[in-house]
């Protein structure tokens, strides 16, 4: 047993639980043994006063069993059909399931505007909160019947991450069909060494997953990294584990040497800054020269028209942008003060020399520091 590993554990009370397709699928569709056996662990921490919201794959699988299809089509349009088919089958059998230990679920579907916008974002994080303080497990999944590419949240594991700032969740557990992260992928190298507990703030964690992803599954080893980073942004530790393994939660609870520990690094962003950094879906970009890098990196400041190089896209005023520097990386985003075509007029120009640009000055900031993030991994 680990003690530092059970004391960030133990101070868990609100969970995100990601379940993947490979531990819920079988050959022929839904696993209903282990989902059973996974719905009596849950039932086991919620009686120990811990809420659990499940983010949610099997729709597919569950579609496709249903309709007796032997693999997951190709196009759009049929992948679509088929987990409207399987959805309300795998509800079906998570509130039968979850019934038979007194508990009631709830089904939440979204697409990435639904977190995007936020209105929409506020109304989900009441609604998601009114489920828990009713006792109730809510049981999310992407909308995919209507997801189109621009509103795809790419895959369950970087929905889960951001439901983790939506729930405001101690804790991130993604069960899947290995036992967590490997110094090197084990498909390719069946030596390579489980790690128990990672820095992320070493940027060689990343190279230890490897690219392929499963065969119902949309993410690898590499997207759920990529959703250990965003939940670690939240302030919120992550854990990868087997949910094959009989008594996984139990285990993990108890501080054994479960999975690979993912511990949080770094400042960490508030609700809102969250939001804006990951939720939302820039409009446009600005490139800014090193000395407005500088002030805005390094000194906290706001984004004034003299440190403005160039503007790319069409925006209107409001609207979300990246920020980007003399070397092409992306540092930042932020919600403008001005339109794309205002922001050309004035791009380079002192404040006092704005009204003069544009006929009126509305503010002396293009982006004000209020309305602008920083991304964490940014040196």
């Amino acid at each position: 047993m680990s003690l530092g590993r059970l004391v960030h554990l133990q101070k868990a009370r609100r969970l995100v639980l990601k379940l993947g397709s490979a531990v819920l699928t079988a050959p022929d569709g839904l696993n209903l043994p282990l989902i059973q056996r996974l719905v009596a662990e849950i039932a086991a921490l919620r009686s120990a006063d811990r809420h659990i919201v499940m983010v949610s794959s099997g729709a597919v699988a569950a579609g496709l069993r249903k309709l007796g299809l032997s693999e997951k089509p190709t196009g759009i349009p049929q992948q679509q059909a088929v987990a409207a088919v399987g959805q309300g089958a795998l509800m079906q059998t998570y509130e039968e399931a979850f019934a038979a230990h007194g508990l009631k679920v709830a089904q939440i579907l979204l697409t990435h505007d639904d977190l995007a916008a936020r209105g929409r974002f506020l109304n989900a994080r009441n609604t998601l909160f009114t489920l828990l303080n009713w006792g109730v497990v809510p049981i999310i999944n992407e909308n995919d019947t209507v997801a189109t590419d621009e509103l795809k949240f790419g895959d369950n594991d970087n929905l889960a991450a951001l439901i983790c700032n939506l729930a405001e969740a101690d804790l991130l557990i993604i069960l899947t069909n290995t036992e967590g992260l490997y110094a090197r992928d084990p498909r390719e190298d069946p030596a390579a060494p489980l790690l128990r507990q990672v820095d992320l703030a070493d940027p060689r964690f990343m190279e230890a997953a490897g690219k392929k992803p499963g065969a119902l599954g949309r993410g690898g080893m590499v997207s759920k990294l990529q959703a250990v980073k965003k939940a670690a942004a939240a302030g919120v530790p992550s854990l990868i584990a087997n949910g094959l393994t009989p008594g996984v939660l139990a285990k993990i609870f108890a501080g054994e040497e479960v999975g690979t520990l993912f511990l949080p690094h770094g400042h960490k962003l508030k609700s809102r800054q969250y939001w804006l950094a990951y939720n939302v879906s820039p409009e446009g970009a600005i490139l800014v020269d090193s000395g407005a890098r500088e002030a805005l990196v390094r000194l906290g400041r706001s984004l004034l028209p003299a440190g403005i190089l160039e503007v790319f896209g069409g925006f209107r005023k409001g609207a979300p942008v990246n920020l980007m520097d003399i070397e092409g990386q992306t540092f930042a985003v932020g919600l403008t003060n001005y339109s794309s075509r205002d922001i050309n007029r004035i791009r380079g120009k002192k404040t006092q020399e704005i009204a003069q640009a544009l006929g009126h000055k509305d503010y002396d900031e293009v982006i004000h520091r209020d309305n602008l993030v920083i991304f964490p991994e940014v040196g």
